[in-house]
């Protein structure tokens, strides 16, 4: 069987004739692609076999191409195009200068490690395509075991397997009390037994806040708040708090990135300190991470 022409010719005889076309001598040409005289005769004797015709007419002063010649280089223009481009995208995906990378964060170092290493990141990849999915570390637990992360920035479930995952230290947070900036408790130094007298938004039973906000509350011996929202959403936090003298738990970096913004928002100054144990930067070890993947992870560990 007779295979097609453009499966028998090589990205090799298509710089040579290309390399003719743009010189008009076989010389140069052959220069311009590393190859002698000699051996450029021989190759374009080849592939005028191939074709089944001229591509060039030899006159003394040099060569133009004919009608299939100029035909073939128009094709070979677009070929040897899209072969540079596949080199240059190949070699950007093995750089970690492109290609995508999926992420997935608990809030306090999606603003305080990973957005920051982004943004230094693209600066040197903007051709990057990152997805963020901001969520509890339970759910970013299942979703790495699913495989819908590349790496996520969480604190390991109790019920998973730490000898499944490579994780890197992360920090301690520390909870803020966030309220609207005219709220009672305001502007002073105030206690967890005065916040009692107000309304709480706090995170969902069992997430780490909620456990290190229960368990400042039970070593100081006060009784937990009554009147409490359970939402992990920093969008009704934003909504409740902005209308009313409702007190919302927020990590430190949360809360003071709020405040800082114009929301009208501000922390209250606890006479108590509440830490949340320390998040780790987590992949799962059998499978590995693609260059881009690896260079953001890296520079997040940078930005801890």
């Amino acid at each position: 069987m007779v295979l097609p022409l453009a499966t028998r010719l090589k990205p090799s005889q298509l710089r040579l004739v290309r390399s003719i076309h743009d010189t008009g001598k076989l010389q140069l040409a052959a220069e311009a692609v590393n190859m002698t005289q000699p051996s450029a005769s021989r190759l374009l004797a080849d592939i005028e076999a191939e074709v089944g015709g001229a591509l060039f007419d030899r006159q003394p002063r040099g060569m133009t191409a004919t009608a299939l010649g100029e035909a073939f280089v128009r094709h070979a223009q677009v070929i040897l195009a899209e072969l540079d481009s596949l080199a240059a995208e190949v070699g950007s995906l093995q750089s970690g200068k492109a290609g995508g990378v999926r992420v997935g964060s608990v809030t306090g170092p999606a603003v305080s490690a990973l957005l920051p290493a982004l943004m230094k990141v693209r600066r040197i990849a903007p051709d990057i395509q990152p997805t963020i999915e901001v969520a509890p570390s339970v759910e970013l637990m299942r979703g790495l075991e699913e495989g819908r992360f590349d790496f996520i920035i969480a604190r390991i479930s109790p019920d998973s397997d730490a000898r499944a995952y490579q994780a890197y230290p992360g920090r301690t947070e520390e909870v803020a009390f966030l309220v609207r900036a005219g709220h009672p408790l305001a502007g002073g130094r105030t206690s967890l037994r005065a916040a009692l007298e107000y309304e709480f938004l706090i995170q969902e039973p069992g997430s780490p806040i909620r456990l290190a906000f229960e368990q400042a509350f039970l070593e100081n011996r006060i009784a937990m708040p009554e009147r409490i929202t359970n939402s992990s959403s920093l969008l009704i936090a934003l909504s409740l708090v902005g209308q009313s003298d409702t007190i919302a738990t927020q990590t430190h970096e949360v809360a003071q990135m709020l405040s800082g913004i114009g929301t009208g928002l501000t922390t209250l100054d606890l006479d108590t300190a509440i830490s949340v144990p320390p998040f780790l930067v987590i992949h799962a070890r059998k499978r590995k991470l693609t260059s881009v993947a690896q260079r953001l992870l890296n520079e997040v560990l940078r930005h801890l």
